[in-house]
């Protein structure tokens, strides 16, 4: 007869509580009070005959019964979340949820999403933006796009652009601005734009860097407005408040349809790309894959973005 096993709430109580290492945070979780979850845990500890966690004055420990205990319960319940999202993946009509920057949501892939889903119509795209990180080893979400290096262990990572920097500006400032803008020492009758949004100091160039390529030596690279939000800087390029140093990634929409130009060619690589981020094996699901293969035909269509 098979072994018997321990009730799941008791299970999962113990599991949020050997990640987080406080009773606390896992209340919080899973929506318990502290009281709850060291019940279930005591009850886990009853049952098996062996003490998990060793309670500190203001934390707790796993006991090496704790320690032994605890991957088999993780790989477990990472094994029935997968099993769950199989299931739902088979439903007629499917949802995914996707985590993306708010610059790169609102400039690049939510104005595009609507070919998508004239491809798609049985499948569900919701869009959540934040600046944080998001785990994709818990919660809601499907899909991440990462603006980093593309290291994320334990995820599947599929590279879909690269990142380059180049000025940008409104067409009106060219020959209707405060001067010409024709040639890059120009630059010195206009204010600079910066993204602060972007700057990785050694990963990504900034005006110093650019103008120092360009060979510019009479205009401040540290001068000019600052902006905390990329698209805030995109538009206010676009309302011609100055020549923004920016992201191609980001502003390619408004490159395309001449809201932004670019008065010089000279473009800084960054060590940085977009990566479409999921859990092992999720790729293989078929919403999931006809949203990669869609998100990489639509990147392929703009002759300026970096590979």
């Amino acid at each position: 007869m098979a072994e018997r096993i321990p009730h799941l709430t008791a299970l999962r109580a113990f599991e949020a509580a050997a990640r987080h290492l406080s009773f606390q945070v896992a209340a919080g979780e899973l929506g318990l009070s502290p009281s709850a979850v060291s019940h279930q845990i005591r009850s886990l500890e009853k049952y098996l005959e062996v003490r998990l966690f060793d309670r500190l004055t203001r934390a707790v420990a796993l006991t090496e019964a704790g320690e032994a205990l605890r991957p088999g319960v993780e790989e477990g319940f990472r094994r029935i979340e997968d099993a769950v999202r199989q299931v739902r993946s088979l439903k007629t009509h499917a949802v995914i949820v996707v985590s993306a920057g708010p610059a790169i949501a609102a400039k690049w892939l939510v104005p595009r999403l609507y070919h998508f889903e004239e491809r798609y119509p049985a499948i569900e795209v919701r869009i959540t933006t934040s600046n944080r990180t998001v785990d994709l080893e818990r919660g809601d979400i499907d899909i991440a796009i990462r603006h980093g290096l593309g290291k994320y262990e334990g995820l599947e990572t599929t590279r879909l652009f690269g990142e380059a920097y180049v000025p940008m500006c409104s067409p009106g400032l060219l020959n209707s601005g405060p001067w010409p803008l024709r040639k890059p020492d120009d630059l010195a009758h206009h204010r600079l734009l910066h993204d602060d949004a972007a700057a990785f100091p050694g990963r990504a160039p900034g005006w110093p860097e650019w103008l120092k390529a360009a060979k510019v030596q009479k205009v401040d690279g540290k001068d000019g407005r600052h902006f905390a939000q990329t698209d805030h800087a995109v538009q206010a390029a676009i309302d011609g408040a100055g020549v923004l140093l920016g992201r191609v990634a980001i502003a390619a929409p408004d490159l395309a349809a001449g809201r932004l130009v670019q008065p010089f060619d000279l473009k800084m690589p960054s060590d940085f790309g977009y990566f479409f981020v999921t859990r092992k094996g999720r790729r293989r699901e078929k919403p999931i894959a006809a949203l990669l293969e869609w998100i990489n035909e639509e990147a392929r269509s703009i002759d300026f973005l970096p590979a």
